[in-house]
């Protein structure tokens, strides 16, 4: 791809935003201009949605209403009703991967932030919305411009359950609790706070449920059955769905291609109406992923025919089918009795809503809020500062003996820059990205600060061969410091491409170790991934004395990676996943869904929570330029859980049992933690508090889980007191293996980097509750 700078791309926008006005958009229905139906009820913004819904929905044929079950819905001409691209994405910006959003013309590019998984590193939620906020101000300019919708399927919030994952880039890590407060935070940021029941775009929350796997050993996502426990799918999947609905008040839900204990999600009542619906209380729509009530039918066999398979989707509560399969099949499904038409309107009842609460329905969007959101409001020079900002905070510092880092920059000294991502641009945006506004390669990053000496070293990640070994090792005699940027990309890690193991592609570890021993400097190693890697040889070189971890930085990742090596700012990042060694996969099919470990058949366990073997490094792992002394101020010893008393026989403290969550009286059942924070190092910095507990021993809790996490920045030499308030049910509560949840009595260990605090939780039975 052309680069473009980001100065002269940010000018031409200015230039294209004050010259040529951009044309309101055509509005999707209820045109001042259509006289025959903008005086109708659905039309009508005085009156409430439900009602402006049911009027529209009685005005439909059933014909009609079966071709909005799909994401290219079907125009309605006689109620002056557009057609309607359902399918947008926005990971990490703007993405042209849906149908519903192209580039080009007054909309060249969009921000591309760093990938899910870089941001997450970052464990600070007021970033995670902003971006959010940011990048639905593009999307609303791009949608008032006429070429992107207003529905976008994102975030992905699947847990990174399996370091093989393709997709692991798109999560925000292994831990529910992150999975969780991410959802809520960045679906915050994209629909907006400030309306009401009003969206400003409405996000989706992918995919549901337990879609961690897609095309691995000759099995793919859409053959695979997911055996998954009651208690895994309570305590690890489906926590950060149940967020994304209960506390980011999502406007969609997506289901997964795959099987669930036999059934496909999109046929599983259970999992939609029960869970999604009933239990969660979502506001809004259920979509399939794309094809996937065709892949039900067509490769898993699920239902005899078509027609059963719409009638098992809509049934089940999907709402919308991303792909053609529902317009075609579900007339028929309805006369073979298989369907009424009154399960077609609760669906697109779902969907309408969701329209009306864009403002899809009410007229000019000029004339709207957001209506006046343009190009001038897409790719400016703040949200390409937060871009680079988001890259910097979510960068990990692996390693730093002596320590190396920072290193000083001296013009009349170089620097040997080696790798095949030492100089990329579409490497750094991963995947589900758009066009970005420019790009910053680590190349030139570092070349804003000191003189460089480039050689790739391989020809691209794959480096099957070591014909230029030669030049970069040269290039490291010469330099007084190497800064070797190597790693992944998505020929290696992508949808549908899961890897086959942990270790650096092709002859990589080869030409890292070469340069390195022939490295006239320190030798910095920087990695470009998605997926964790096992670097165990890098972490033991002495020659090797930093490594870094830039995930995928997004378009200002190569002048973040500078900013960092050269000190501008102070690392804070921690891994949002385990980094484990080769040897870990030798018992560990991805096929095998279970979290917790079984050593009768030298089953490992998976993620931090459940795993307690060798490690690369751990969760949560991540230096910086200066150091913090967490202590504990104030926080109990010991805290009473009140149980209702029908559930018991006597009123006397309960302790050596777990109590259910659903037995206890949980509304505001917090105790508080108070952390001080200390800067003892020469730097000011941010400091990511991360507070794990760890249960009484039952064996089928987790050895250890996050329960609360802080970003916090601190001056050298300063102090912050950080209240962290854990809610008892929610995070001090485990699933046993029925998938009950349950609040075990007794001493629960909380540990906060090298401190550990002990509460004792005890049961107080109270008098049983009058109704």
């Amino acid at each position: 791809m052309k680069r473009i700078t980001v100065f002269y791309f940010t000018l031409f926008l200015f230039l294209l935003a004050t010259s040529a006005p951009i044309e309101a958009r055509h509005p999707f229905a209820c045109s001042s201009k259509d006289l025959a139906n903008k005086n109708l009820p659905f039309c009508r913004t005085d009156i409430r949605i439900e009602d402006r819904v049911k009027d529209l929905i009685g005005r439909l044929t059933l014909q009609e209403k079966v071709k909005l079950l799909v994401s290219t819905a079907a125009s309605v001409p006689r109620l002056g009703i557009k057609k309607y691209e359902w399918w947008s994405e926005a990971l990490h910006g703007v993405s042209n991967v849906g149908r519903g959003t192209k580039f080009g013309g007054d909309f060249p590019g969009a921000t591309s932030f760093p990938q899910v998984i870089t941001t997450a590193a970052s464990f600070n939620a007021s970033l995670w919305e902003e971006i959010g906020k940011v990048v639905s101000d593009e999307a609303r300019a791009m949608y008032n411009g006429g070429v992107a919708g207003l529905t976008f399927w994102s975030p992905n919030v699947n847990i990174f359950r399996d370091p093989r994952w393709g997709r692991g880039q798109e999560t925000p890590g292994e831990d529910p609790v992150v999975a969780g407060k991410y959802a809520a935070s960045y679906v915050r940021g994209l629909q907006g706070t400030d309306g009401g029941d009003r969206l400003k775009v409405a996000a989706s929350c992918k995919h549901y449920i337990a879609y961690d796997l897609d095309n691995w050993s000759g099995v793919d996502r859409f053959h695979f059955n997911a055996k998954v426990s009651k208690q895994d799918i309570k305590d690890t999947f489906g926590i950060p769905f149940r967020s994304c609905v209960k506390e980011g008040k999502v406007a969609s839900v997506m289901c997964s291609y795959n099987q669930v204990n036999g059934i496909p999600t999109c046929a599983d009542p259970k999992l939609l109406r029960g869970t999604i619906r009933g239990a969660w209380r979502l506001n809004g729509y259920i979509v399939s992923d794309c094809d996937a009530v065709g892949v039900f039918y067509e490769n898993q066999h699920f239902t005899s025919s078509p027609e059963a398979a719409a009638a098992a989707a809509v049934k089940a509560g999907v709402d919308l089918d991303c792909g053609p399969f529902l317009a075609v099949h579900t007339e028929n499904a309805v006369q073979q009795g298989l369907l009424s038409e009154a399960d077609i309107n609760v669906a697109i009842s779902n969907t309408i809503t969701v329209q009306m609460r864009l403002g899809m329905f009410d007229g000019e969007p000029s004339r709207q809020p957001y209506g006046n959101l343009g190009p001038k409001d897409v790719c400016t020079p703040a949200h390409q500062e937060l871009a680079l900002e988001a890259a910097r905070q979510g960068i990990v510092l692996l390693k730093n003996e002596g320590p190396v880092l920072p290193l000083s920059p001296r013009r009349h000294h170089p620097m040997a820059v080696i790798g095949p991502n030492s100089d990329v641009t579409v490497t750094m945006i991963g995947n589900y990205a758009g066009i970005a506004c420019g790009y910053t390669t680590p190349l030139q990053g570092i070349g804003k600060y000191t003189r460089a000496i480039h050689q790739p070293g391989c020809a691209d990640v794959a480096c099957v061969d070591d014909a230029l070994f030669g030049g970069a090792m040269e290039a490291a005699r010469q330099a007084d410091a190497t800064i070797l940027v190597m790693g992944l990309d998505q020929s290696i890690e992508a949808e549908f491409r899961d890897r086959a193991g942990l270790l650096l592609p092709g002859r990589q570890q080869e030409l890292i170790s070469k340069v390195a021993a022939a490295s006239k400097g320190p030798t910095i190693l920087v990695l470009m991934s998605g997926g964790p890697i096992d670097v165990s040889f890098a972490k033991n070189d002495p020659k090797i004395e930093a490594i870094l971890w830039a995930g995928y930085p997004g378009q200002a990742g190569g002048a973040a990676i500078a900013d960092i090596l050269f000190g501008t700012h102070n690392p804070g990042g921690k891994l949002p996943m385990t980094w484990y060694p080769q040897e870990y996969l030798n018992n560990l099919p991805m096929t095998t869904m279970d979290m917790r470990s079984n050593p009768s058949i030298n089953y490992p366990g998976r993620t931090y929570r459940f795993y307690k073997g060798p490690v690369v490094y751990p969760f949560g792992h991540g230096l910086g330029y200066t150091s913090f002394v967490n202590t504990i101020a104030d926080a109990p010893t010991i805290f009473s859980v009140p149980v209702d008393g029908h559930r018991h026989s006597n009123t006397t403290l309960v302790t050596g049992q777990s109590i259910r969550v659903t037995h206890t009286r949980c509304n505001g059942l917090s105790l508080v933690v108070n952390v001080n924070v200390k800067n003892t190092g020469s730097r000011d910095g941010s400091h990511t508090l991360l507070v794990f507990s760890s249960p009484p021993a039952a064996h089928w809790a987790p050895h250890k889980q996050l329960i609360a996490f802080e970003k916090v920045t601190v001056p050298t030499g300063g102090l912050q007191r950080i209240p962290v308030k854990i809610h008892v049910c929610k995070y001090l509560s485990v699933v046993d293996g029925a998938g009950i949840r349950r609040i075990p009595m007794g001493e629960h260990a909380l540990h906060i980097g090298d401190i550990r605090h002990a509460v004792s939780l005890q049961a107080q039975v109270l008098g049983v509750i009058k109704s």
